[in-house]
This record gives C-alpha cells, structure tokens and sequence, in this order.
C-alpha cells in the first residue's frame, strides 16, 4: 500500500532535517515539496518508519508493507492550508511509477489518518482527495452514485443495529474497527477519519445520513 502524510512542520527544510536525523526514528520513501520538487528519502525496496502503530483491512506493521510519502504542508498545528497544484501534479506522476512497480490497488493508496485514526489527521481535509481517485488512485464513489434517502442519523452515545452495521461496513472498506453496536469515541474518531477522506465538507464525527450512506456504498465498492 502507500500511505500519504503530511509533514506537519512549520517548514518544508526543518521537515527534510527531521527525515534525515537518525535521532529521530523517523523516515519516507519519498518527499514532496510544495513546488513540486521530488526526494528520494529511502530506497521502495527497504523499511521506512513513517507509517507507525495502524492497520488496514486487519493488516498490521504496516511500514512493512507500504511506501511512505510525505508532502510539504504545516498541517493543522501550524498553518494547515491546500497543497498546491504543482505538488499534487507530482504526486501523481510519482504514484504512477510506484503502483506500476508493485502493483498496488487503487483501494490501497490511503492517507495516515485512515490506517491511524485515533493517532493522526493527515493528510487532512484540505487535501484533494476527488482529484487523485480521478487519476485513478484511491477509492472513491461510483460515477452514478447518489446518497440513500433512508440512510440513518448516527452519533455519539448511540447504539443498536444501525450502529452495529455502520461498524461492519467501515471494517470491510479497511478501517481498523470492532463491531460492538455502540457509536464509542473510537467509532466517532473512525468516522472523523473516514470524512476526512471521503466527506471534507463536514469533518466532526458525526454519521449524518450523507456520512452513513457514503460509508455503506463504499464498503460494496
């Protein structure tokens, strides 16, 4: 899989330091400046420590199992604002060469908020998700999709059947989550984490009836 970050630091130089510092146990395969310039950090053949404690689809240790990329933004500590065109531009040609070399499902390209939800929020809401699943990497919904008019109001403090399903539909598109019936702080920060991705216009955990409807229909995708 790959996995995208950003740096979350108030430069893009103090983020390249910091991935380079032995010190700080910490590393990508690659680096995206914000005007588009590419960094080779560690070779796609060996282990990089980007990715940490997570899962996806039950797999864990998963910076043994996906490419980390970082791109250049303050993220929501220090400035948190869009990832301009020309970075995006070249991480889609960097994730052209990546998925052609290991051939990596579009399913399986996600943002470190999704394998680590209740640790972290990045790439973050501001990043263009739509345009990248529109290049053709990442999950996204069916062309003709349109949300449920049955689909239920979900939240904290909640819980029976609808709860219970909700759980099992985000575990099968590969959010790490059990199935207890109950809408707990992990299942909300699961939710904030799925919106972050998939539903930028309303990021608070809430399972509104557009939330819940976009959930089910990309479990089946």
């Amino acid at each position: 899989m790959v996995v995208l970050h950003y740096t979350g630091m108030p430069t893009g130089t103090a983020a390249l330091e910091r991935l380079c510092d032995p010190t700080a146990k910490v590393s990508a395969h690659w680096f995206i400046d914000e005007d588009g310039t590419v960094t080779a950090l560690v070779d796609e053949g060996r282990r990089a420590w980007h990715a940490g404690v997570g899962s996806w689809q039950r797999a864990t240790d998963l910076n043994t199992r996906s490419i980390g990329i970082e791109l250049v933004n303050p993220g929501h500590d220090w400035g948190y604002r869009d990832f301009p065109a020309r970075q995006m531009a070249a991480l889609r040609d960097l994730l052209a060469g990546i998925v052609a070399r290991h051939g990596i499902p579009r399913g399986r390209i996600l943002g470190h908020s999704d394998v680590a939800p209740l640790r972290k929020q990045d790439p973050g809401e501001r990043f263009d998700w739509a345009s990248l699943a529109g290049a053709g990497y990442g999950l996204w919904p069916a062309p003709d999709y349109a949300p449920s008019p049955n689909a239920p109001a979900l939240g904290p403090g909640q819980s029976g059947p609808a709860v219970l399903n909700l759980q099992i539909a985000l575990d099968a598109i590969g959010y790490g989550i059990e199935g207890t019936g109950l809408y707990d702080p992990v299942t909300e920060q699961v939710v904030t984490a799925f919106q972050r991705h998939f539903r930028q216009s309303g990021v608070d955990g809430v399972a509104d009836p557009e939330t819940t409807s976009l959930i089910h229909h990309l479990a089946t995708r």
